[in-house]
């Protein structure tokens, strides 16, 4: 059966409806498409009701806080910004491996929801999960792909009722909700951004130098191919980044020899990234994006492109 997006709406309104009823909830927003159609599906049950919480984990892509406020607020949800840079980056101190990683992001997550709840006495917690989230986080026969944070990483003594609106859709489907719902195409077409943030593109142990440059390469990435979309030169792909590797390479720069950090370009063509083939991109255009990060962004002394598809290989390099 083709999904009807205009009943799935009005199912999920009145779901909301009945299970938080005259209660305050607070929905973790990211500002991606998901959490974005759950706030906005929520807010139409509940009103005033609904909190709406940005956490910067130190993790997030360039000026999303501001991004975040200047969407939503137009639109009457209430957001607050949490900043929890130092504590995410303190709790991953030393972790390495990557499911160990997504799990203390998930944790670190689910905490600071616990205590903004505790002091709003809040006992509803609205999550943008989506079916790709808990399919590849295993469990119930599956194994496991990856875990996702809002999967994989919430504790068992959760202190709060979860109410996931979106649980059975694919990324497709949530795209025509945020349509059917009004949104601007800046929110129903906006490229998918990790959970867990640029902590699944830093290969290896996360520091707030790391963040910074893989921040910096991301922000790149996505103003070039943006660009060359904008101008007809390419399709745009369902998701592009930069992702930074652990070790680094011996370069030149002017006559000395350098020792700087490689950085890895990804970009995919996909439907609900369950699968996905790599992207096709003009050399013209990966030349540009190699000399910008180059040129500006002074850790990196390498720049390559990843050309392996889904599988074998996950959209994220974590």
């Amino acid at each position: 059966m083709a999904f009807n997006p205009s009943k799935f709406i009005d199912q999920q309104v009145a779901a909301a409806s009945a299970k938080i009823g005259p209660r305050p909830a607070l929905l973790a927003l990211s500002g991606g498409v998901d959490s974005s159609v759950a706030a906005i599906l929520v807010h139409r049950a509940v009103g005033s009701q609904l909190h709406c919480v940005f956490v910067d984990t130190g993790l997030m892509r360039e000026n999303e806080a501001q991004t975040i406020r200047s969407t939503f607020e137009p639109l009457g949800l209430r957001v607050e910004v949490t900043d929890a840079s130092s504590r995410f980056f303190s709790a991953l101190k030393g972790a390495e491996e990557p499911e160990k990683k997504r799990k203390i992001i998930g944790e670190q997550f689910i905490r600071v929801f616990e205590e903004y709840a505790k002091a709003h006495k809040i006992k509803v917690l609205v999550q943008g999960t989506i079916a790709p989230d808990w399919i590849e986080s295993g469990g119930a026969g599956r194994d496991t792909i990856k875990s996702h944070h809002n999967v994989g990483g919430l504790p068992k003594d959760l202190g709060l009722e979860l109410f996931e609106p979106l649980r059975d859709c694919y990324k497709h489907e949530v795209r025509q909700l945020a349509q059917s719902l009004g949104l601007p195409p800046a929110i129903s077409e906006r490229q998918p951004f990790p959970g867990p943030g640029l902590a699944v593109r830093i290969v290896g142990e996360i520091s707030p130098e790391k963040a910074e440059i893989v921040r910096k390469c991301c922000a790149i990435v996505e103003q070039e191919i943006e660009s060359a979309s904008a101008c007809g030169e390419i399709e745009r792909p369902w998701q592009y980044f930069a992702a930074l590797l652990p070790t680094k390479t011996v370069g030149v720069r002017g006559d000395e020899r350098s020792y700087h950090y490689t950085v890895v370009v990804r970009a995919v063509r996909s439907l609900d990234g369950m699968t996905a083939n790599f992207s096709h991109l003009p050399p013209k255009l990966l030349e540009k994006i190699s000399s910008r990060i180059t040129n500006s962004v002074r850790e990196v002394g390498r720049v390559v492109y990843d050309i392996t598809n889904k599988p074998p290989a996950t959209v994220e390099l974590e």
